[in-house]
């Protein structure tokens, strides 16, 4: 349990993040069924009964291990143990997780699409989709192709005419740390890639019909869509 000191006697308490108590429990599982380096763990739909956990829990927790230098995820293969390293921190705070970060924009952004169905001019709907253009154009460049998606939210957001919101949208998007594009490099499929430009086109036309029900819809089931692939694989 972490203390910040704010105001001279006031504190405020921070839990250590849910990923992190599970690699914790990774890590006792290893160390009490003794299994060496280079031997593969259980599978995932074994591991999370064994540890009480979720199948999202677990899996962010196994990425920060990965990052941490724990473990090793080979694709098609399975989790392995790797040598220790005894100079290696432990597990390091990478910020919020990708499921937490993944339910608060389902929370945010589908509000915040359909306040932009309401709201957007016509200058603002043609921001959103040159985006959906962009993200069409760049399809085979990764690393152009997470810049239109950015956009294409942002550009939804500034559609409200609320700094507030865009803000916080664009804080959000901020929080795709290292565990996010670690999990996304082991799960994002090409027909992950190809359901998030129809996800994007069905928003960009319900703000663009001005239908702020059909916008929400749109959002949140495009959201709930990516944290099933993150979760099942």
């Amino acid at each position: 349990m972490k203390k910040i000191l704010v105001h001279g006697d006031t504190t405020i308490t921070h839990e250590p993040r849910l990923y992190r108590i599970v690699a914790h429990k990774i890590e006792e599982f290893i160390r009490d069924e003794n299994i060496p380096a280079g031997e593969r763990l259980p599978s995932e739909r074994d591991l999370a009964p064994k540890l009480k956990v979720s199948r999202s829990s677990l899996r962010e927790a196994l990425i920060a291990l990965e990052l941490s230098g724990v473990i090793e995820v080979r694709s098609g293969s399975g989790v392995y143990v790797k040598t220790p390293d005894s100079q290696a921190p432990s597990t390091p705070e990478f910020g919020p997780g990708p499921f937490e970060v993944l339910a608060a924009r389902r929370l945010i952004e589908s509000e915040v699409a359909a306040i932009a169905a309401r709201k957007a001019s016509d200058q603002a709907i043609d921001a959103i989709f040159d985006a959906v253009l962009e993200m069409e154009r760049n399809h085979d460049n990764l690393s152009s192709n997470e810049q239109a998606d950015r956009n294409f939210h942002m550009a939804i957001a500034r559609a409200t005419g609320d700094s507030a919101l865009l803000g916080t949208v664009e804080y959000l998007w901020s929080q795709r740390n290292g565990l996010w594009h670690r999990l996304k490099s082991h799960y994002h499929t090409e027909e992950l890639r190809q359901e998030t430009l129809t996800d994007h086109r069905n928003i960009a036309n319900a703000i663009a019909c001005h239908d702020p029900a059909a916008a929400m819809k749109a959002m949140r089931d495009h959201l709930e869509r990516v944290t099933r692939t993150f979760s099942r694989g």
